[in-house]
């Protein structure tokens, strides 16, 4: 890991950035936190000893005070419908990579419409989604595919034992579904489809110790978006155990309680990717605790990748565009355990 390094994280007290500062600090950077809640903030601050630099998606000279002298910056604040675009043009302006931890498929759409041509003549790194939802299903989805250049279809089911929202996922939520008018989006047919119809029911079997579970069919999450942004994949098709959606759709569900001294909550996860061709399948399976928590390691290591040079390509990039997929995945043993079965 690179050491040293000052690296900005806006949204620095949300339950996510908590993670990610947590592990940029195990892995040697210096976070600077930074965020639009100028008492969290602060408490943040005194709590961790480090630098504090306030700043608002709508003041673009905070932002860049916020990033001045840092070698990335990591943008753990949603609605990122609302932060993305305010938070790339500070670190275009400072000549540094972005990496974010968005799960809004809109807000990931734009990132790519709007940025990619600039990001790409400027020699620029912004990867969108470099989270849980996005940027793992992604790798699965690169590294399952190996060696074909196609595929006809590619299914990311989600086995989650349970899932309390934090505040942050709610609001992004209510964002997203105004912003598609209520309607769910799945990708068919080489594109996005906006249906007013409800998302069917089926069986999916998990491997053990999963097994075959209940799930919303065409449950769309970011990974509609990073997957088709490079790979030749017509139909993707995302699934969530219904237990889950339940959980998500009910105002009554807790957000995350710590179930450890690392703050993690008790949640278990087992997602299964499954990617066919010509009546030939290849499956990449991963496993382990809290969506939220594994987020932090996934960032961090796309942090260091792009502050050392490990990347493919430039501009707008999902993470299995940008780094070798393969390798990347290995690298976050034994924080998530990941099977690639031909």
């Amino acid at each position: 890991m690179t050491s040293g390094l000052a690296v900005a994280v806006f949204g620095a007290y949300g339950h996510t950035g908590r993670f990610v500062v947590a592990r940029l600090r195990e892995c040697g950077f210096v976070p600077v936190l930074s965020g639009r809640d100028v008492d969290k903030l602060k408490a943040l601050a005194y709590e961790s000893g480090l630098e504090a630099r306030p700043a608002s998606v709508d003041d673009p000279a905070a932002l860049d005070r916020a990033v001045a002298g840092t070698s990335a910056v990591v943008n753990c604040a949603g609605p990122f419908a609302t932060t993305a675009a305010p938070v790339i043009e500070a670190a275009l302006r400072a000549g540094i990579p972005y990496v974010d931890v968005a799960a809004e498929i809109e807000a990931n759409l734009d990132t790519f419409a709007h940025f990619g041509e600039r990001a790409r003549a400027a020699g620029a790194v912004v990867v969108p989604a470099m989270a849980f939802y996005g940027g793992l299903g992604d790798l699965l989805a690169t590294a399952a595919l190996g060696d074909w250049a196609a595929a006809d279809e590619a299914h990311v089911a989600y086995g989650l034992s349970g899932w309390h929202p934090t505040a942050g996922t709610r609001a992004a939520g209510v964002v997203s579904r105004q912003r598609r008018g209520g309607r769910r989006v799945r990708y068919a047919g080489g594109r996005l489809e906006y249906r007013d119809d409800a998302a069917p029911t089926l069986e999916w079997s998990f491997p053990d110790p999963v097994g075959a579970r209940a799930v919303i069919g065409e449950f769309s999450m970011a990974d509609v978006v990073t997957i088709p942004s490079h790979l030749a994949i017509p139909e993707v098709r995302t699934y969530m155990t219904v237990e889950a959606a339940r959980d998500l759709a009910a105002a009554e569900t807790p957000g995350p309680a710590p179930a450890d001294g690392s703050g993690r909550s008790a949640q278990t996860f087992l997602v299964d990717v499954v990617v066919r061709a010509g009546g030939r399948e290849r499956r990449a399976v991963a496993s382990g605790q809290d969506i939220y928590a594994v987020t932090a390691p996934l960032v961090v290591e796309a942090v260091d990748r792009i502050l050392t040079g490990r990347t493919r390509t430039v501009g707008v990039a999902s993470a299995g565009e940008i780094f070798d997929a393969a390798d990347f995945l290995r690298a976050l043993s034994p924080i998530i355990s990941v099977d690639l079965r031909p």
